[in-house]
C-alpha cells in the first residue's frame, strides 16, 4: 500500500448524498379518497417538528358540511406541531414568509379560487401557476403540494368543466416539472413518478 491510498479513500468517503430534510418540494397527485393528502401530510411531518399547513379552501357560512369538514381536519393534527393558515389565493406569499416545512392543501381548489377572481382567464391563472412553480424548483423550505387528477373520468359535460379539465391538467403539468419529487397515489398506495432521494417520508 503506498501513502497516496489513505488520502484517496478517505475523500471518496465524504460525499455523501443530501439529508432527507434537504429543502425541497414534492407534488402528490391522485383522485378522492385516493390517499394523496395523508402521504403528503407524512412527508412534510418528516421534515421538522413544526410545519405550516396551507389551506386553500375557502370559508363558506352558508356550507354547513364543508365547515365541519374543515373543523375535523384542524382537529385531526391538533397537537401535532402543525400551525394551519387559510390563504385562499396567494400561497406563495405565505411560503415565502414562512419558516417551517409547508403542506399545501389543495391546488385544485386554489385553481377554482383563481378562476373565480379571474373570470376563467386562463392565461391569467397559468402566470400565478408559474409564480408559484419558480417557488417550488427552488424553495427556501421543503414544500408538499396536492393537487386532484381530474382527467381520467369521463369528459365533463359543461363547457366550464371541460376548460377546468384542461385547466387543472396544464397546471399539474407545470407544477410537476417544477418540484423534485412527484407521487401518484391511487388506493392508498403510492406510485413514485419522479424522484429526488425518496419520495417517502
Amino acid at each position: 500500500m503506498n501513502a497516496s491510498e489513505p488520502s484517496r479513500r478517505a475523500v471518496t468517503t465524504t460525499h455523501h448524498p443530501p439529508p432527507t430534510t434537504h429543502a425541497r418540494s414534492a407534488l402528490f397527485l391522485g383522485g378522492v379518497r385516493s390517499g394523496k393528502s395523508r402521504m403528503a401530510q407524512a412527508w412534510v411531518a418528516a421534515r421538522g417538528p413544526r410545519r405550516t399547513y396551507l389551506a386553500t379552501c375557502p370559508r363558506d357560512p352558508t356550507d354547513s358540511e364543508m365547515a365541519a369538514r374543515i373543523a375535523r381536519h384542524v382537529a385531526d393534527r391538533a397537537g401535532q406541531g402543525w400551525e394551519t393558515v387559510e390563504e385562499t389565493l396567494d400561497p406563495a406569499a405565505v411560503i415565502a414568509r414562512t419558516a417551517t416545512p409547508v403542506l399545501l392543501d389543495c391546488a385544485t381548489l386554489w385553481l377554482t379560487n383563481l378562476g373565480c377572481q379571474l373570470d376563467w382567464d386562463e392565461a391569467a391563472i397559468l402566470d400565478r401557476v408559474d409564480g408559484l412553480c419558480a417557488m417550488l424548483a427552488t424553495p427556501s423550505v421543503a414544500v408538499a403540494v396536492v393537487s386532484n387528477e381530474v382527467g381520467m373520468g369521463v369528459v365533463p359535460e359543461h363547457p366550464l368543466g371541460r376548460a377546468f379539465r384542461d385547466l387543472q391538467g396544464f397546471a399539474n403539468q407545470r407544477l410537476a416539472a417544477a418540484c423534485g419529487e412527484v407521487t401518484f397515489c391511487i388506493s392508498g398506495l403510492p406510485l413514485v413518478l419522479k424522484s429526488g432521494s425518496s419520495c417517502t417520508p
